[in-house]
């Protein structure tokens, strides 16, 4: 129905039905359109700023499953890290200490990341900071990885060396010496018996009668047998794998340079001569050029129960004899 509208008129005091223009009528239902546009446009936009739509509310959900699951992958990379470190530990020194192999560098073993920023792309994502560490830390772990199993490959080939390598090694006392009373000296700072000053004793001395026999303590060829200034009468024998063992201040000489011997070979005999205080001998082992002490290598023909005893009796004593 029609609305009919009234306006009073105070001269009458009646009110008369009015009528309105055509424009009144536009301008009345415009009125209304434009009121329910904006109330509908606040309600919209009400609703879009506090309340998600069904989409947006799944794609919510997602991220932060997504982030939870970064989070964890970094928890594991971090504690597969850890543990990668100590096998990187135990491969430095147990592993490769075992066969004298030199420990891998640190500049290799955690190699950087030189160049332009590689992770330049990720730092417009979402969560960059936790999105860059996780990658990070999985491409330095690769890294590792790849010089770890290397490393492991280089062992393996040492172990199908082992048994010459064994033969090589030395790996017993240069003298009999089962009850340990030859030892001397051992390796380390000791006082000097002639100028009474403190200096570095490469290697281990064993008193004994002059004529007690020497023994190679490893398979080898010789490389010098004659007087050695210092030492007197020396027997050098180099065994391979960069092992080479010293025998000095000997009294006879049963090698000569150039000939192979075995472990266990009589070489020389214990004397005094050279720089010596009194008929014992001065044994000394390198690794690759380098002064080892040369007890830790007579694992062959000590009980262990021995060799803890032998390290000790080998520290407490001070005074050398050459």
């Amino acid at each position: 129905m029609r609305k009919t509208y009234y306006l009073y008129d105070p001269r009458t005091l009646n009110y008369e039905r009015v009528y309105p223009s055509w424009k009144q009528r536009i301008w009345v239902v415009f009125r209304h359109l434009l009121i329910g546009i904006i109330v509908g446009a606040g309600l919209f936009a009400l609703a879009f700023y506090i309340f998600d739509s069904p989409l947006e509310q799944q794609l919510k959900k997602d991220n932060r499953l997504l982030l939870t699951q970064y989070e964890v992958l970094l928890r594991r990379l971090s504690e597969s890290q850890r543990v990668l470190n100590d096998l990187q530990e135990r491969d430095d020194h147990l592993y490769r200490a075992i066969f004298q192999a030199d420990p891998i560098a640190s500049s290799i073993r955690r190699p950087g990341f030189g160049g332009t920023n590689r992770y330049e792309k990720l730092m417009h994502m979402p969560s960059s900071e936790l999105v860059i560490a996780t990658t990070m830390q999985t491409d330095l772990i690769s890294k590792q990885l790849y010089v770890q199993s290397n490393s492991f490959d280089e062992i393996a080939s040492l172990i199908q060396s082992q048994e010459e390598r064994l033969r090589c090694m030395p790996a017993i006392q240069p003298v009999a010496n089962k009850d340990l009373s030859r030892i001397a000296s051992g390796y380390g700072m000791r006082i000097d018996p002639i100028y009474k000053t403190p200096r570095f004793h490469a290697g281990m001395d064993f008193t004994a009668k002059t004529g007690t026999e020497i023994y190679a303590t490893g398979d080898g060829t010789v490389s010098r047998a004659n007087w050695y200034a210092g030492y007197g009468n020396c027997v050098v024998i180099k065994h391979g794998f960069g092992y080479e063992t010293l025998y000095g201040h000997c009294d006879k000489m049963f090698v000569k340079a150039g000939q192979k011997v075995k472990r266990g070979e009589v070489i020389a005999t214990i004397g005094s001569t050279g720089k010596s205080t009194g008929p014992h001998l001065h044994y000394e082992v390198k690794v690759r050029g380098r002064h080892d002490n040369p007890a830790k290598y007579y694992y062959l023909d000590l009980t262990p129960d021995e060799y803890a005893r032998m390290i000790e009796i080998a520290e407490n004593r001070g005074q050398v004899m050459d």
